[in-house]
Order: structure tokens, then C-alpha cells, then sequence
């Protein structure tokens, strides 16, 4: 084993390359937070998390004031002590969007450097379960576009192999019938049709929509209520044939297991950059497998092609790219699916240069 000998601490901010509009925000930015980890053999693990464009500086402060100091002269291995260490370092302001945040781009900076150092790839590391995983598209889907664009986009992904689309909803019911009816009538059966609210209704608009949608056979509607809303979950659950989706907004795989264990949701959304890293992500699927539901993470593609190959219970990928400007190639995908990478580490080639050049004013500190 190896000590922790300093950490590199970075900040860019990635701009959507479509307009993102959703039913209750915009997503205009996405802060990026970098962390890299350097040990006493010279091995460096890269990690990261993200923000939707708000709190990214606070992250920062986080990882600069608090986490990455505890980091240094820390066995690098012992990623589960590390991850719980500051965890409880940090349990004052847990559970929390900010802490997860942080966390996660150590957690997974972490993961980074025991895949390299062992020559293996996160997706065997980590369990290794399946080799390739299914893709749905979300970037053609979004609240303010026309009805003509959504079904030129799902066309166009069908052409392209993937297996479904995300719609969002939260127009009046009626515009989404009508928006989500065009697009199955354009791709017909067999592809899936998945739709996203955004926690925008109560729980009684939430059952009155479900039975609208129940007609047009969508795979699931996802977070139709606040997320912190379990007893409204578990009532709207009961009340429809829809598979309801959760977990983008869940910050820990406690609240997790609540859903759970109250028959609150059927798919589990766990994102890896906020439930705070590969080491609480890998728990809520393995507790998802347990009670026979499936993965299907929010975002973060390049990440989570691995981590769904990994375990056995995973359904799904969300394919929105954001990585582009600052990565050297993209994820691999074969007739609709994401093939994790073979090479050692998360899967994502890192542009270092490109990295250095956008790095946001402020944010560049070396913790020794």
C-alpha cells in the first residue's frame, strides 16, 4: 500500500450544448469539480462530481478547507475507512447536496487510483457483472421543444440503435398527452418512452397524471413528486400501473433504503455524483438487487457505463454527453449500448491540457 501524499483540487464549468429546460429549472451550467490524488508511488486517481450550475464554489471551500487536509498521509486503499472518516468528519452537514458532492469527487478520484494501480478496468473492479448496457436518449426530449422536434429526435435515436427516449412533462396534461402520444405513434411498440417531471406535481396531480399516461405505455414516470415526499410516493406508487422512478435528489443510500422498504418507487435513479461516490452507489444497487429493482442512473454517462456494468441489476444509461470539451475520446457505443472501457481506472480519458486552460479562476489548489 501506498500513503496519500497530496491532492489537487480544480474547478471547470462545462456549458450545455442544447438548451436544457425542464419543469421547474433551467440547467445552464455544469461546475465540475476535479479532484486528483497523487500516493507515495507516484500513482494519481482522478475523480469528479458536478453541479447544474449553482454551489460549485462552496464545494470547493469544502474540499479545500475540510476533506482533502484529512486526505493526506491516509492509505489510499482503504477507500470504505476513507469514505466513513469523512463522512462522519463532515456529519454536521450531512445529509446534504454539498457534502455528497464533495465526497464524491474524492470517492471516486479514489476509485480511479486503485483501478490503475491494479490494471483493471471500474467496471470488473467493482463486480463485473454485464459488458454492455442499454441506452436511452434525453437531449432531444426537453419541456420547451415542439412536438415536431421530440419526435425528430426519437426517430433519430431509434435510427441510431438506442432502445428508448426520455420526455419531459409538466405542460398541462393534455399537451403532454398529446406530446407523448406523437412520439409513440412515430416509433411505434417496442421502443421505450420514458417521461420526467422533475418533482413538479403534488401528490393528487401526480395520480391524475399517471392515469393519463397510463395509456400511452411509458417505461416509468420519474420524480413526479419532491423527493423528500416518501409517504406521497408510496400512495401514488399504489395507485398506478407506471413504474415510478426516484433517486437524481436522494443524497444518501439511507433515504434510499426508506424508498425501499416502502414500496415507494420501482426503479432506482442513484447518481453517482450525489449520493457521494462509487462507494454509497455500489450499496444502493446491491440494496436495490436485494429488493428486486433496477438501475437506472441519472447522468453522468461516461461514469456510470461502468458502474451499471458492474452490478447485475442495472437496466439502463442515460445518454447525455457533457464530457466532450475535456475529454480525449468519448464513450463507446455499439448499436444503442455503452461498452465500458477496457483500460485501467473510471473509463474516462481525461484532456489535462483542456482541463488546465478552463480550470475557473480561484479554484486550483495543491493540498501537501
Amino acid at each position: 500500500m501506498a500513503k496519500i501524499t497530496h491532492v489537487e483540487l480544480l474547478m471547470v464549468d462545462l456549458k450545455p450544448k442544447v438548451k436544457r429546460v425542464d419543469a421547474i429549472q433551467s440547467f445552464v451550467s455544469q461546475e465540475t469539480p476535479i479532484v486528483r490524488i497523487t500516493d507515495a508511488d507516484g500513482a494519481v486517481g482522478t475523480g469528479y462530481s458536478y453541479t447544474i450550475g449553482t454551489g460549485g464554489h462552496s464545494v470547493m471551500e469544502l474540499l479545500k478547507r475540510t476533506l482533502a487536509p484529512a486526505l493526506i498521509g491516509r492509505e489510499a486503499h482503504e477507500i470504505e475507512r476513507i469514505w466513513r472518516d469523512l463522512l462522519f468528519l463532515t456529519h454536521a452537514t450531512s445529509v446534504g447536496a454539498i457534502t455528497s458532492i464533495a465526497l464524491a469527487a474524492i470517492d471516486t478520484a479514489l476509485w480511479d487510483l486503485q483501478s490503475r494501480k491494479l490494471g483493471l478496468p471500474l467496471h470488473l473492479l467493482a463486480g463485473g457483472a454485464q459488458s454492455e448496457i442499454p441506452l436511452y436518449t434525453t437531449e432531444g426530449g426537453w419541456l420547451h421543444l415542439e412536438t415536431s422536434a421530440l419526435v425528430d429526435d426519437a426517430l433519430r435515436a431509434r435510427a441510431d440503435g438506442f432502445s428508448g427516449c426520455k420526455i419531459k412533462v409538466g405542460r398541462p396534461v393534455h399537451e403532454d398527452v398529446a406530446r407523448i402520444s406523437a412520439v409513440r405513434e412515430a416509433v411505434g411498440q417496442g421502443f421505450e418512452i420514458f417521461t420526467d417531471a422533475n418533482q413538479k406535481f403534488n401528490v393528487d396531480e401526480a395520480i391524475r397524471r399517471a392515469r393519463a399516461y397510463e395509456a400511452l405505455d411509458i417505461g416509468w414516470l420519474e420524480e413526479p413528486l419532491t423527493a423528500d415526499d416518501i409517504e406521497g410516493h408510496v400512495r401514488l406508487n399504489a395507485h398506478t400501473s407506471i413504474s415510478i422512478a426516484v433517486g437524481e435528489s436522494l443524497y444518501s443510500h439511507l433515504h434510499f433504503r426508506e424508498y425501499l422498504e416502502r414500496h415507494a418507487c420501482s426503479i432506482v435513479q442513484v447518481d453517482v455524483g450525489r449520493i457521494g461516490g462509487i462507494t454509497p452507489w455500489l450499496k444502493v444497487a446491491h440494496m436495490a438487487e436485494a429488493f428486486n429493482i433496477a438501475v437506472c442512473p441519472h447522468f453522468l454517462m461516461e461514469l456510470h457505463v461502468a458502474l451499471c456494468c458492474a452490478v447485475p441489476n442495472a437496466r439502463w444509461v442515460e445518454y447525455i454527453p457533457q464530457l466532450d470539451t475535456i475529454t480525449t475520446e468519448g464513450m463507446t457505443i455499439r448499436d444503442g449500448k455503452a461498452i465500458p472501457s477496457s483500460a485501467p481506472g473510471l473509463g474516462i480519458a481525461w484532456d489535462l491540457e483542456a482541463i488546465e486552460r478552463m480550470t475557473v479562476d480561484g479554484t486550483h489548489t495543491i493540498i501537501v
